[in-house]
Formats: C-alpha cells, structure tokens, sequence
C-alpha cells in the first residue's frame, strides 16, 4: 500500500498536532491515525490491570492481545469504549513512558502500517514522518512554546469540566518534552525532510492553511 498518499503530523504533547491531523483528514476526504490513541491504549490498560510500567515485554505481549477499534469518533478497547479515559493526564504521563519502550513500539507497528488505506492517511504523532512513514508524501512538524502548550492543554481540560492548574500542566509537559527527546526508541525530533511550523502566534486556521499548502504541494510532485 505504498502507493496510497500518507501525511505526517508530528511534534511535542499539546501542539495541536491532534486537531490539525483531524482537520487535515477531514479536508481531504482521508483516513485518520492517532498513533498516541495507541499508546495512551497501552497505558490505560496497564494502570488498569497494575503492569508495570517498565516490564516492557510484559506491556507488549498485553498490546498484541488487545482488540483496539476507533469507530465514529470512539476508542473501543476489548469492547469497553475508552475515549474519555485515555485523555485523563495521568494516562498521558503514562503513555509517554510507555511509548519510551521498543518492544511496546514494535507491537502496534503493524496496526500503525495497517490504517494505511485509499484514497490516503493523516497520521498524527511523534515519530510518523522519521520511523513509521518515512516516506510521507508530505511531512509537518508542529512546534509551540511549553507555556503556550500549557495553556491550551489547560483550556481543553477546563471545558471538560475537569480540575487542573496551567502549573502543573507545564511541569508535566517540560517533562514529557524531556523524555520523549531523549528517549533511546525513536525520540521526538523533526525529519529532516519536515516542514516546521511554529504555531506560538499562530492561530489553528492559520496553521491549517499553511498545512493544506504544503500537502497539495506535497501531492503535486509525487
């Protein structure tokens, strides 16, 4: 399925990389992969069930056995629907260790391979465009400051009616920034064929405009 047109939507947690990716799907008729769906999948799970977060073989025989399945907007896991759940912070922060080992990374590749269908992919994460499709038709890096990351993370949660503080949120996402570009298992880092675009002062139809331009561009000289 190489053939089939694939678009990459990568950068640090709370970047908007997510809405752009669904924004981009949606403009373009194309299918959707939320490759951190997976891992905070993982993740949620393992709390769940009390896996350690650092028994990497144990975490990835636990993900190949899981029946994941994203339809009409849910994350349906085993059958239980766990769309709310994995957004929680604490499945965030849990992912982004989880994510850190390579036995965890190489057991969803094959579900990451397989949501590569006609007429294309938008697949939004932070290792896309460098190890998963690293031959993207098109490649995004989305870039924004930690503090700017912290606030739109704060708004998002804050409209759920949950409790959180912009703090705290900036602690968390300093730290995961720390640990996903550092990690050994393909670190958060643009490729080198990426486009960044540094969305700070950018509102999202701004970046979704220039994103558009650089798919179409992307499209035109394959």
């Amino acid at each position: 399925m190489t053939d089939v047109p694939v678009v990459t939507v990568d950068g640090p947690s709370g970047s908007g990389k997510g809405t752009l990716a669904a924004l981009l799907a949606k403009h373009f008729g194309w299918h959707l992969l939320d490759s951190g769906a997976l891992y905070r999948i993982v993740a949620a799970i393992a709390l769940e069930r009390g896996i350690d977060l650092s028994a990497a073989q144990a975490l990835a025989q636990m993900a190949r056995g899981l029946d994941i399945r994203f339809e009409n907007g849910q994350v349906v896991v085993d059958g239980v629907d766990l769309t709310d759940r994995i957004r929680h912070e604490e499945v965030g922060e849990a992912a982004s260790r989880v994510a850190a080992c390579v036995p965890v990374r190489e057991a969803i590749l094959d579900s990451q391979h397989s949501m590569r269908k006609p007429p294309g992919l938008v697949a939004d994460g932070r290792d896309m465009g460098t190890v998963v499709f690293p031959d993207a038709t098109a490649k995004i890096y989305l870039e924004a400051s930690a503090q700017v990351r912290a606030e739109r993370r704060y708004k998002q949660l804050k409209n759920k009616g949950l409790s959180v503080s912009v703090h705290a949120l900036l602690a968390t996402i300093i730290q995961r920034d720390e640990r996903d570009t550092r990690r050994a298992a393909s670190p958060l880092r643009p490729a080198k064929d990426a486009i960044i675009i540094e969305s700070t002062s950018m509102s999202i139809e701004k970046v979704l405009e220039v994103s558009i331009a650089i798919v179409e561009q992307g499209l035109a000289s394959t």
